[in-house]
């Protein structure tokens, strides 16, 4: 199966197994034939004023809201019943309801079928790892996880639990419970720092990126061999990426064909031998 017809893009470049497309995602997705794609992880913009290059990141939460749940239709509709979608949005201090506005806006079209907590920073005692997004004043406490939203068509989605899963701490409970093996369930809270760095360029001056291991990690869990992954909101090709990792082919959009190319780049680097 293709990852997509060229007719149904604007402008689309190749990576391999995979397909970049410059253009609207909107428009792109309508193109796109229905029930044929297996995974899709995204991080669409969260509405709360990030500099993109080509997107005002500021609509009035109405709009915003419509916008999505048109968006969500069209991947509801080009996903296999059997599929899944990973939705990793924020809110703000300043529109702190937003993620909630729209998951409700979405029960119509989809299940919520797990709801992960994406930690990216966390204090135990008088220690801490990870890295927050800061807050002044004294009202609010520093951001320090997002949520991802894991959406079935149905609700009954089966998942690998064990391709992410942990050893157990206590090594009795693998005979004691009738395990098959030193693994269990990681559960819905996930701990994924970001990389430390020193600059934008190292972010490839995008304001949203997210760990390589995110969308690697919730295209383990969906569990399909080979599967074709899709990122509507692809930025820097981050998802891409993991789907390459994961022996998988990609299908990413974004607006803007700097960031496109990036990802390119990022893909054929990411393909060739050391």
């Amino acid at each position: 199966m293709s990852c997509c017809p060229a007719e149904a893009v604007p402008s689309q470049q190749g990576g391999g197994p995979h397909r970049l497309v410059t253009g609207d995602c909107l428009t792109v997705l309508s193109g796109l034939p229905a029930d044929s794609v297996d995974v899709v992880v995204t991080s669409p913009p969260y509405n709360i004023d990030l500099r993109y290059r080509a997107y005002r990141d500021q609509r009035e939460e109405a709009d915003y809201l419509d916008w999505m749940v048109a968006i969500c239709t069209e991947l509801r509709r080009v996903m296999k019943p059997d599929g899944s979608f990973f939705l990793n949005i924020s809110g703000s201090h300043s529109r702190p309801w937003l993620p909630f506005e729209l998951i409700v806006r979405l029960r119509p079209l989809f299940a919520l079928q797990n709801h992960i907590t994406w930690v990216k920073s966390i204090a135990i005692g008088a220690d801490s790892t990870g890295h927050y997004k800061p807050v002044q004043g004294q009202r609010f406490l520093h951001h320090a996880h997002e949520h991802i939203f894991h959406l079935t068509r149905s609700g009954h989605v089966k998942l690998d639990r064990l391709a992410i899963g942990v050893p157990f701490k206590d090594k009795s409970n693998i005979a004691r419970r009738g395990h098959a093996q030193d693994l269990h369930c990681r559960g819905n809270t996930w701990f994924i720092p970001y990389r430390t760095v020193n600059s934008r360029a190292q972010k490839f001056h995008h304001p949203g990126t997210f760990p390589v291991e995110l969308p690697l990690w919730c295209i383990r869990l969906h569990g399909t061999p080979a599967p074709l992954v899709l990122d509507p909101f692809m930025g820097t090709g981050t998802t891409l990426l993991a789907a390459q990792r994961e022996g998988g082919r990609g299908l990413g959009i974004d607006i803007d064909p700097s960031y496109v190319a990036i990802a390119a780049e990022r893909l054929a680097a990411d393909a060739s031998p050391c």
